[in-house]
């Protein structure tokens, strides 16, 4: 069996109704970037952060997973440990598909993170400046545990060597322009992986892949996951 990574991006939980709340004019639920999604944000405004991540925190489970997260959890079922799952997306619809082998570079909704001892749980409420951290007991310190602008995405060092080691990757939902994940493609690429992109529309880096399939992800998605399991070449 090859041993496949597959990476996917916003454009796979679009499908099922996850907003991307980044207006036209790049504004987030009517803020700045530098608003809400950066360290400088937090300290000088954690009301204003908590509020954006517990809005999109209520949102979970109000989507469900798509056809095409149905179909990755079945590749990892038939593929093993030589599967692995990488995502830029916050949300968790890939574990409740079924997926377990799945490395959230940036960070996890359902999860808080505590700024004093760096104690990280489960979190399926709203946030707030006031809450204390269950282990330290550090009032105002919780704040969403995701990767935000000019923080180091997670699990970089577990990803490059996946990577290397990889005979498939497979990019999903992405727009190519994000680093260091635009890079993922070339990594696999040098080291020997067959590359494939799978997209509504050519992403940015389109031309490193071996093979671009555009469309819909739920359309896609499960035909090629068939085809992987069954051994069968791309049409």
């Amino acid at each position: 069996m090859k041993k496949t990574v597959i990476l996917t991006g916003a454009g796979i939980s679009a499908e099922s109704g996850i907003r991307t709340f980044r207006d036209k004019n790049g504004l987030w639920e009517g803020h700045r970037m530098e608003e809400v999604a950066t360290p400088g944000a937090f300290a000088n405004k954690p009301e204003v952060v908590h509020r954006f991540y517990n809005q999109r925190r209520a949102q979970l489970p109000e989507v469900e997973p798509n056809a095409a997260h149905r179909a990755l959890a079945k590749l990892e079922q038939h593929l093993g440990d030589d599967f692995l799952l990488v995502t830029q997306n916050v949300d968790n619809l890939h574990e409740r598909a079924g997926n377990t082998r799945v490395l959230h570079m940036h960070g996890e909704l359902a999860k808080k993170r505590c700024t004093s001892c760096e104690y990280v749980s489960e979190c399926t409420t709203d946030l707030a400046a006031t809450n204390i951290c269950e282990r330290c007991k550090r009032p105002g310190g919780l704040r969403p545990d995701i990767v935000w602008f000019g923080e180091m995405p997670y699990h970089l060092d577990r990803i490059y060597r996946a990577l290397e080691d990889a005979d498939l990757f497979v990019a999903i939902g992405t727009s190519g322009v994000v680093y260091p994940a635009a890079q993922f493609v070339s990594h696999a690429k040098q080291h020997g992986a067959q590359t494939v992109e799978i997209n509504l529309e050519a992403a940015a880096n389109s031309a490193d892949f071996d093979e671009s399939i555009l469309g819909p992800a739920t359309e896609n998605v499960p035909p090629f996951v068939e085809r992987s399991i069954n051994g069968s070449p791309s049409p």
